[in-house]
């Protein structure tokens, strides 16, 4: 026995448009008007994608409206979703340890290489004075 076919009603389309603007999943559409959600994409499919796209393009409205009023949250969000603008992640410190809150201490040995003696006491001096500096701070 054949089944009856599924007849679609202007009251039923206008049902599927406003459920489809307000994000109602299509399986759920479907238990509304009585049918299985592979036939209302079949007979629903434009009444489908154009309550989708009135919701949109209606929430895009509110959302200008918003920022061009003045709304911050509403132009940064617009900002970061329809211009693409991203927040930028905080430069690495290139120098570990020179945030000025860090107590570990570096200590650079510096090789002997035939040096003037007096040569590496002077360095030696230089960076002790450099770490007194740093603890100051």
């Amino acid at each position: 026995m054949a089944r009856k076919a599924f007849l679609a009603t202007e009251a039923m389309r206008e049902q599927v448009r406003s459920y489809a603007a307000c994000g109602t999943p299509q399986e759920d559409i479907a238990k509304f008007i009585g049918c299985d959600a592979k036939t209302l994409r079949k007979h629903f499919r434009n009444e489908l994608d154009l309550g989708m796209v009135e919701a949109n393009a209606a929430m895009c409205g509110y959302l200008f409206a918003a920022a061009a009023e003045g709304n911050v949250t509403a132009q940064i969000f617009w900002m970061k979703t329809r211009m693409g603008l991203r927040e930028r992640e905080p430069a690495e410190d290139p120098t570990p340890g020179t945030d000025g809150t860090s107590t570990s201490h570096v200590i650079i040995l510096l090789p002997d290489n035939g040096r003037d003696p007096e040569l590496t006491d002077v360095l030696r001096k230089a960076q002790e004075k450099y770490f007194i500096r740093r603890r100051q701070r």
